[in-house]
């Protein structure tokens, strides 16, 4: 029985054509990709995993089966919103067959979140995001300029909003210069073009003399995608780091976008932000004459009030007292002043008499005579001391000469003439006994004219 069988098993495996398993699995994922080349799916995500190489990765299910999902790079980036688990999805795409694991999976083309539009969760996730950041906190918004003397609007060049824009500032107040950076508003490009703009005003204003006080950045009314835009992530950004006040003015009343709420402020309409950034000149004109009125008003009150208590003090006793010490003090001043001319006069009058009178008495003064006297003694004293001086060098010049010839007498070289040497060794030291002198030795003989070398023998 067991012989039968195994030839029965035999015989089959002979018949058919054994395959790999790499075989089986391209058969069927050839089979699945024909059969199943676009498939709608609805389900939840769960296991979501943003790769560094931008693929994401997840499984999508329901209450009884799960299917293992993949959205490349190439297709995602195309997505506003970005998946996270637990959202219940709509997706297009197509089947296939991951060959390394033998597992099938759905390649995802398109996605779109059920029960909510994908605009609506991108932006529902946008403000969560940013608002962790703290990019919509009130306290880093700034106060705008109450008079701004140059405003850059950034908006589409040919919109209408430019237009009402202009005739409104036009209008309010002719004083107010606009500086127009035409970017668009709508589109693929329109996000960065608003950003660049934003940042080209800050870099001109900060080099400029003429430095930009307020930008205004928005559009007119549309859909949600028209307006989207405002909602991404580089114009929000660029705003946040503006270091310019910043009014958002984005479609109509009912129309909200990120950048209203990082914008220092939000204007309703394009309309309204230009009656909010340029005051009505007849209101700047009325309230400088306000001021100026109250200005005089304060100012009168303070001179009368200055007046009235200068009164008070003039009618007050103590002002009395001190003016008429005062003018006690400037009367003694006076005779002062008048006794002091009289006395320097009487002092002038009797220095001159006594000027006059020496005059006088040097006129009638023979100085010749005790002149000579003192002349012919200066002359004796100028004899004897000049006598005195001969006889001194004389008697010190007698002494010196006999100094001299004691020393001369004294000398060494003295002694050399009279036929005796000096001897020296080689190292400069006197040699004065011979029984110190090797044979051999270098010597230094000193004759009174001269030295001679010689070695002792």
């Amino acid at each position: 029985m067991k012989d039968q069988a195994s030839k029965l098993l035999s015989s089959l495996f002979t018949d058919q054509r054994v395959m790999t398993v790499s075989e089986l699995t391209e058969n069927i994922k050839n089979l699945l990709e024909a059969e199943f080349f676009t498939v709608y799916l609805q389900g939840e995500i769960s296991n979501f995993k943003n790769h560094s190489s931008g693929h994401w990765y997840f499984t999508l299910k329901d209450h009884e089966s799960q299917i293992r999902g993949v959205f490349f790079r190439q297709w995602n980036r195309l997505m506003r919103f970005e998946p996270e688990n637990g959202l219940e999805v709509r997706v297009r795409g197509r089947l296939t067959v991951y060959q390394p694991r033998g597992e099938y999976q759905i390649v995802i083309e398109t996605m779109e979140p059920v029960g909510v539009g994908a605009l609506q969760l991108a932006f529902e996730q946008q403000v969560r995001k940013f608002s962790d950041e703290g990019l919509f906190d009130e306290a880093r918004k700034r106060k705008l300029p109450f008079f701004p003397r140059r405003i850059a609007i950034i908006t589409s060049p040919v919109g209408a909003a430019l237009r009402d824009m202009l005739q409104i500032l036009e209008r309010r107040n002719r004083a107010v210069d606009v500086l127009i950076v035409p970017v668009r508003v709508q589109g693929t490009d329109a996000g960065r073009e608003i950003a660049e703009g934003i940042r080209l005003v800050n870099q001109y204003s900060s080099r400029s003399s003429a430095p930009v006080d307020l930008i205004i950045t928005g559009r007119g009314g549309g859909s949600m995608e028209d307006l989207w835009a405002f909602n991404e992530e580089r114009v929000v950004r660029a705003i946040y780091e503006s270091e310019i006040p910043v009014i958002s003015a984005v479609g109509h009343e009912t129309d909200f976008t990120i950048s209203d709420f990082v914008a220092d402020r939000r204007a309703p309409t394009p309309s309204a932000a230009a009656e909010i950034a340029a005051p009505e000149q007849s209101d700047l004109i009325g309230r400088v004459e306000t001021l100026g009125n109250k200005a005089c008003r304060a100012l009168n009150y303070f001179l009368l009030s200055r007046r009235s208590h200068l009164r008070r003090l003039i009618d007050s006793s103590g002002f009395s007292d001190a003016a008429e010490r005062v003018m006690s003090l400037s009367r003694f001043k006076h005779e002062l002043e008048t006794r002091s001319e009289a006395a320097l006069k009487e002092n002038l009058n009797r220095v001159n008499l006594l000027f006059l009178d020496a005059v006088r008495r040097l006129a009638a003064t023979d100085y010749k005579a005790p002149l000579a006297v003192r002349a012919n003694r200066l002359e004796s004293v100028d004899s004897r001391l000049v006598q005195s001086l001969l006889k001194t060098v004389e008697g010190r010049r007698h002494q010196l000469a006999l100094k001299a010839g004691k020393l001369d007498m004294l000398s060494p070289l003295a002694v050399l003439g009279r036929g005796y040497a000096i001897v020296r060794d080689q190292h400069g030291r006197l040699v004065a006994r011979a029984a110190s002198v090797q044979s051999g030795q270098p010597l230094t003989i000193r004759f009174a004219d001269g030295e001679v070398d010689c070695n002792a023998d």
